[in-house]
């Protein structure tokens, strides 16, 4: 069982979730995180913080040195090219980085963690890099795991406090809880997602790394219960306010033309999120639930764990 595990973003909403689920478990980590970012806490001396870009070959080895085990978990959701994070630079470059300096540290066992709907001929750059780094990892010669999570959410999760800033009408929409849709009008409804909690998530990637069976082995990680944005949006404002939201659909022709019209950083969603709202994003949580031993916890039932940290 691995000692010392090298977490690259580590100070990131997964990261650091992944970190608390590591020295619960008795190990000690150290944790690459970008110049400038979320500070790491050292977690009573058990958590050794690394600063470096994927880039930086010397801050990789450094992070590598000494460990038994990679997890790596660095990933963007919106590109900035000015800052030069790009889906290709990040995805597959800095996973071609973690790989190749895994491999010259010796260190064999490798965690992986991908994106639900990665394939090779997805519509969205997201996917098809995602998939692209897969196959860097697949092609290698380490002990690898790799994890597609669905939408993660959690209390520290970007995306859960935008959901919790709409269900308590603080932000725009204030009338409605948003979401694409399809239709001319967004009147055709929304896709099916399988939401899960991010302390499962966390547990997962743990497991995988403590448990043999699943080198060599590709996991869905999805949560039980399968339900269409809207019914997402309600089930997450009862259990934040005790009451239900209005929901509407935004039509995704309509979203798709803003981010080609209004500049980066002036909408709070990008084109390969549009994208990837026009299909479902689900998954089979059987072979998860057989090769760990256990399978994610329900929505609304996570949900109300941390629905007064909100």
């Amino acid at each position: 069982m691995p000692n010392t595990v090298f977490v690259t973003g580590g100070g990131g909403f997964v990261g650091a979730a992944v970190l608390d689920e590591l020295v619960a478990r008795g190990h000690a980590a150290k944790a690459l995180t970008r110049p400038g970012g979320r500070p790491i806490p050292d977690r009573d001396g058990h958590v050794q913080a690394v600063s470096g870009e994927l880039s930086d070959t010397a801050a990789v080895d450094a992070g590598l040195a000494g460990c038994d085990a990679v997890i790596h978990l660095v990933g963007v959701i919106a590109e900035r090219p000015a800052a030069g994070m790009t889906f290709e630079r990040v995805h597959v470059d800095g996973t071609r980085a973690v790989v190749e300096a895994a491999s010259r540290a010796g260190v064999q066992r490798y965690i992986h963690m991908s994106a639900l709907g990665t394939r090779p001929n997805a519509v969205s750059a997201y996917h098809r890099t995602k998939w692209a780094a897969e196959e860097l990892v697949r092609a290698s010669s380490l002990d690898w795991t790799i994890l597609r999570p669905s939408l993660i959410h959690g209390p520290r999760g970007d995306f859960t406090r935008m959901q919790a800033a709409w269900a308590r009408r603080r932000a725009m929409p204030f009338l409605f809880m948003p979401y694409f849709a399809g239709g001319l009008l967004g009147l055709a409804g929304g896709k099916d997602v399988q939401p899960v909690y991010v302390g499962d998530v966390a547990r997962a990637f743990v497991d995988a790394l403590e448990k043999p069976a699943t080198v060599g082995q590709t996991y869905a990680v999805v949560g039980p219960d399968r339900m269409r944005w809207p019914t997402m949006h309600k089930t997450f404002a009862r259990a934040l306010t005790g009451k239900g939201r209005a929901t509407a659909g935004i039509p995704r022709w309509y979203a798709t033309l803003l981010t080609r019209v209004v500049p980066a950083g002036l909408l709070p969603f990008n084109l390969a999120q549009v994208q990837m709202a026009a299909e479902d994003n689900v998954g089979d949580p059987g072979r998860l639930a057989r090769d760990l031993g256990w399978a994610p916890r329900p929505y609304e039932a996570t949900v109300l764990t941390y629905a007064g940290n909100l």
